[in-house]
């Protein structure tokens, strides 16, 4: 395919026993207590915490063991216990971004979050590998977040 392909965005979901707001609390406030760092950071090993910025032009970033910070993307619209929506461009240039929206939807067993990931084409001719990686990629992080959202 090349950067004039549409590529269909990577989508997931996920339920937690939790309410939209608590849900949401965890995902974003606590971010830093459930994101593993090891495995899906620019820094990996060398990075020790992330955080979301709470308000509409926030940051997210993570922030490495010698106090240098990575940009991973910038929020484009906050909605608390409803959606989130963000840039994202963890170790890249923030023109080749892609966007997040999660979304945060109470359900009678607490809340299904549903996370779609788009924009891919900026990428070009690694738009393909890219968006083959996040597939598979997204599915630990989101693990990681249903285990604290149980905690």
């Amino acid at each position: 395919m090349n950067a004039e392909s549409t590529f269909e965005p990577v989508r997931k979901s996920v339920e937690v026993a939790c309410g939209p707001a608590d849900a949401f609390r965890l995902f974003t406030d606590e971010i830093d207590s459930w994101w593993p760092l090891a495995t899906h950071s620019v820094g990996e090993a060398d990075a020790v915490s992330c955080h979301f910025e709470a308000c509409d032009g926030g940051r997210i970033f993570e922030t490495l063991a010698d106090g240098t910070t990575h940009l991973w993307g910038t929020i484009t619209a906050w909605e608390p216990s409803a959606r989130v929506v963000f840039s994202w461009h963890p170790g890249r240039d923030a023109t080749t971004a892609q966007e997040v929206v999660l979304r945060f939807v109470g359900t009678s067993k607490g809340t299904r979050i549903e996370l779609e990931h788009r924009g891919w084409e900026l990428l070009g001719d690694s738009a393909e590998e890219t968006r083959s990686g996040y597939e598979t990629g997204w599915i630990p992080v989101l693990s990681k977040y249903v285990e604290r959202c149980a905690a």
